[in-house]
């Protein structure tokens, strides 16, 4: 035997060449029999399976299960696990021979691709693809909210959206668009016309120009279709003309908020108000703009279906913002014609350049441009992010800059100011944890917060003085003022950037305020991050703006920039 051996190894000693084929082949063999082993018994996959009009592939998605609202379901009780290890073969038992095909109970790369194939099927079953549809960006095909992201949208990012929000229909349009609805209100046309692969998604489609993928949710639960999220919008008294100012409206003698908000939620109506035993839906209009609001004691009758809840009476209507989405102001584009000035949305960071800009848009109905380039702003839909900022073709210009040259560039400019205990902490979170984000603990205990206050606490003035020193034609407007009044305030910059005032448009924006890019505030701090002597320097620089905005006789800084 040893001889044998012997004799072996110097024939491939000799021969290396040899040698090195024979373990390729030994070890190719291996590979033939692993493979076969894992695949027997795999069943054919059905034409409706294959079909994208069956489900919906969802790598790379984003937002996570989060319960029934979301539409997961996990996994079946009619052998589900079993047919999971016919379909990958023995090796996928464990020791004991049972399947080991609940989660969490394997591992290893085979692991993770079974585990995406196992979500990408039930994300499958969430939703039903029921064509490509027209859509018009004057009337839309789904009436509800919408939001877009021109990098990362997926179609189960969308479909999850919408059905966090109980709406019945989810479509995706020109690859980064997601439009909800209730009821689709508009014609089936062929599906060659939804062309455009989804921003996010390789090899899914996401609707076309002006065309709409459009699924129907399965909704686990027929209750998620309550409308819990109705904001509360107050107690006001009976318009006028009401068959014009609520042009819907439905006797109920069971009345309840939830009926009432669910009738005008599906007749697409962004208003619900509940006048006793009737329910009236509608949009604000100037003939009922909820700019008075009554005592809510006028309001507090009973709701016959509802022992505590307030249903109106016939001359006092308590109203409710519905989540359908008033589309009277989300129809935006370029200027049609070259602008012949250059106006400014100047502003310290964050002190809200972000959100004046989405006030602004809908305002308008034209893009604002920016003197900088952020990707993330423009996959979430400011477009005219991307143009250069002397292009003529944006409304007004975004910018951080307080030098003499960079601001005497611009013919006029919106100059916003704001609270700068609350700005630089803003900008403080932006920095360190993105728009929408949060600075971490240790950047607030550490040594970046100190270092950040000492360097842009004076810019924060200097910002100011500059622009009200250099500036050509500036209207100085307070954020807080914006926040409290937006539709006096938001008329006043819609009147600078030379564009006619449409009050329906304004009290549209009223109720489309917040965008994409305002941050929940669950997370606040637990203390006060500023220092004393952190304190002393900024009130001093505060009363230095103070002194020049009256110098230039301009209302000064509102009363809660100090004390502290």
């Amino acid at each position: 035997m040893a001889k044998l051996w012997f004799k072996f190894q110097r024939y491939f000693r000799r021969k290396p060449v040899r040698f090195f084929t024979f373990l390729v082949l030994y070890l190719t063999a291996g590979s033939l029999v692993f493979l076969h082993s894992g695949f027997v018994g795999q069943p054919a996959i059905s034409q409706s399976q294959a079909s994208p009009a069956a489900g919906v592939q969802a790598e790379g998605a984003e937002l996570p299960f989060l319960g029934d609202l979301h539409l997961g379901r996990g996994f079946r009780d009619t052998g589900e696990a079993s047919n999971i290890a016919r379909r990958y073969g023995p090796w996928f038992k464990g020791k004991d021979g049972s399947e080991r095909a609940k989660l969490g109970d394997y591992g290893g790369a085979w692991s993770r691709a079974l585990k995406g194939r196992i979500v990408r099927e039930k994300e499958e079953e969430r939703a039903k693809y029921i064509g490509c549809y027209l859509d018009d960006t004057q009337s839309r095909a789904l009436r509800g909210v919408s939001f877009f992201d021109y990098k990362k949208m997926t179609i189960f990012r969308c479909q999850d959206n919408c059905a966090e929000r109980g709406y019945l229909y989810a479509g995706l349009e020109f690859g980064a668009e997601c439009y909800c609805g209730h009821k689709i209100q508009a014609t089936n046309v062929s599906e060659a016309e939804c062309d455009m692969e989804c921003k996010g998604e390789r090899g899914s489609v996401c609707g076309g120009a002006n065309r709409l993928s459009v699924f129907r949710l399965q909704l686990a639960q027929e209750s998620a279709r309550r409308y819990g999220s109705a904001v509360f919008r107050g107690c006001f008294r009976r318009p006028d003309n009401l068959s014009l100012a609520l042009p819907v409206t439905a006797a109920m003698p069971n009345m309840s908020v939830d009926k009432c908000v669910d009738l005008c939620t599906e007749k697409e109506y962004p208003l619900a108000a509940l006048a006793g035993t009737a329910c009236h839906c509608g949009f604000p209009t100037t003939r009922f703009p909820l700019h008075e609001r009554e005592d809510e004691q006028l309001c507090a009758q009973k709701c016959s279906a509802e022992e505590f809840e307030s249903c109106g009476t016939p001359r006092y209507f308590i109203v409710y913002q519905t989540q359908v989405q008033d589309n009277r102001c989300m129809d935006r584009r370029f200027l049609p014609a070259k602008s012949k000035q250059l106006i400014a949305l100047a502003s310290f960071p964050g002190a809200g350049n972000t959100w004046a800009r989405h006030l602004i848009e809908l305002a308008t109905g034209f893009y604002t441009g920016s003197y900088y380039f952020d990707g993330s702003l423009y996959n979430k839909g400011f477009k005219g992010e991307r143009d250069h900022w002397r292009s003529g073709r944006t409304i007004c210009i975004k910018t951080h800059e307080s030098g003499q040259k960079e601001i005497e560039a611009f013919d006029a400019a919106i100059l916003l100011i704001r609270n700068p205990y609350k700005a630089l902490m803003a900008e403080f979170n932006r920095k360190y944890g993105g728009h929408i984000g949060f600075a971490a603990h240790a950047h607030w205990k550490g040594k970046e917060w100190p270092e950040f206050v000492r360097n842009y606490a004076p810019w924060w003035a200097t910002h100011t003085l500059d622009w009200l020193k250099f500036g050509k034609k500036v209207l100085v407007v307070h954020f807080e003022d914006l926040k409290r009044d937006l539709f006096v305030q938001l008329g006043r910059m819609v009147s600078l950037l030379g564009v006619a005032v449409r009050e329906d448009r304004l009290l549209c924006v009223e109720s489309q305020k917040d965008g994409n890019f305002k941050r929940s505030g669950l997370r606040k701090l637990e203390y006060d991050p500023y220092t004393a002597d952190m304190q002393k320097v900024i009130s001093a620089y505060i009363k230095m703006v103070d002194a020049a905005l009256k110098g230039r006789n301009l209302t000064g800084v509102p009363d809660d920039y100090y004390p502290r």
